[in-house]
């Protein structure tokens, strides 16, 4: 199965998913990264999502390389501009930054990667990305020249991922950023999941095992965890066991 099939595979099956987010910026350390990859494999995770807004090293490709030396867990393109192509990698979240208003972001640096993806075996995974505000500016709505959805207009947020979704996106991202002073509020996640059937992820400001659990009773599919854990690398161990526990649920009920 591709990786677009695993997710809608247990989308459907009301099964719940964790991504790592790895910025390449802030792992310099070796030894850092491999503890994050001992605890990721440790706990299961399903996903490494590699990237940032902006990213200031050259060391994509060695960080993409050495979580695939250590572990089979795939890794997942979560990228900034169309710089930040990898083959290395298994698959690339093809964003299309709907909740903006930036041309460059909705289509522009697409139409520069589109050759470059035609031409390596990285799996495309076509995804509607939209901000949420979390209480001050993060880096991708200052790169990316967008307003955040305010955190309480429900509805506007749903639509814009009734929008994506009706245009072919086959995953819709909620994420407050990197960063986030707050998570992205339960009613704003049900709002959402309420409106569109497609797989949704969701990130920012999940720093507890009780956030993490309040996202996926919303409706999250994939929570995914990256500056958290610069924090406390342990508290994916949390976070994973929520999820675990979930899917245990998921398969005694069937």
């Amino acid at each position: 199965m591709s990786i677009l099939e695993i997710i809608e595979a247990r989308h459907r099956l009301g099964k719940k998913s964790i991504a790592v987010l790895v910025d390449p910026d802030k792992v310099d350390d070796s030894s850092r990264l491999r503890h994050l990859i001992h605890l990721a494999n440790e706990n299961c995770i399903d996903f490494f999502f590699v990237g940032g807004s902006l990213i200031t090293t050259p060391n994509m490709g060695q960080v993409i390389q050495s979580i695939k030396e250590d572990v089979s867990i795939p890794v997942v393109l979560f990228p900034g501009s169309s710089l930040q192509i990898d083959p290395g990698a298994d698959a690339i979240l093809f964003l299309s930054l709907i909740s903006g208003r930036n041309p460059d972001f909705l289509i522009g640096q697409h139409v520069q990667a589109a050759p470059i993806l035609k031409n390596n075996n990285l799996e495309v995974l076509p995804t509607g990305y939209v901000l949420i505000s979390s209480g001050r500016t993060s880096s991708v709505a200052y790169i990316s020249n967008t307003t955040p959805i305010p955190d309480d207009k429900y509805s506007l947020a749903a639509c814009t991922a009734l929008a994506g979704e009706m245009l072919g996106l086959r995953l819709i991202y909620l994420d407050a950023g990197s960063g986030a002073e707050k998570e992205i509020s339960a009613k704003m996640i049900s709002t959402v999941r309420k409106t569109i059937s497609v797989p949704l992820i969701v990130g920012g400001g999940i720093n507890s095992g009780k956030k993490a659990l309040q996202a996926l009773e919303a409706g999250a599919d994939m929570i995914v965890i990256g500056n958290a854990l610069e924090k406390d690398p342990d508290l994916l161990t949390e976070i994973s066991e929520e999820v675990y526990e979930w899917n245990q649920r998921v398969e005694a009920g069937k």
